[in-house]
């Protein structure tokens, strides 16, 4: 892979992680300064009534979901920027063969290739 390919991508991956951390940051709040994507979900005051509870009690849970998925995703995000730092990009973690071009620029933050991923998905 080329040098332009290469920070193409590592552009594309912090306006992501830039988008991700901005996401969680509306209704969480990082649990440590040292861990990147680890967060910790606001748990909102609505008021005491009964149904003002009922409400927190359902956008906490549905802020626990959300907060998980986009840890997930910034996980991903940062274990792409960090293989580029190694140098180790877009090489396919079972095969060791070059993941294509293709496929990382619809998925900047894919660590296998195709036909690993078929394999492991049991699409064969």
């Amino acid at each position: 892979m080329d040098a332009k390919f290469i920070n193409e991508m590592k552009q594309a991956l912090v306006i992501e992680k830039e988008k991700l951390e901005s996401e969680l940051s509306k209704f969480a709040h990082r649990k440590l300064k040292s861990v990147d994507e680890d967060f910790d979900t606001n748990f909102p005051n609505l008021g005491d009534k009964e149904d003002e509870n009922a409400a927190e009690v359902a956008a906490y849970s549905d802020n626990l979901s959300l907060e998980e998925e986009l840890e997930k995703q910034l996980r991903d995000v940062n274990s792409a920027l960090e293989a580029m730092e190694k140098k180790t990009y877009g090489i396919c973690k079972y095969c060791k063969q070059e993941i294509a071009e293709a496929r990382l620029r619809v998925r900047p933050t894919s660590s296998s290739c195709i036909p690993c991923k078929k394999t492991l998905t049991q699409e064969v």
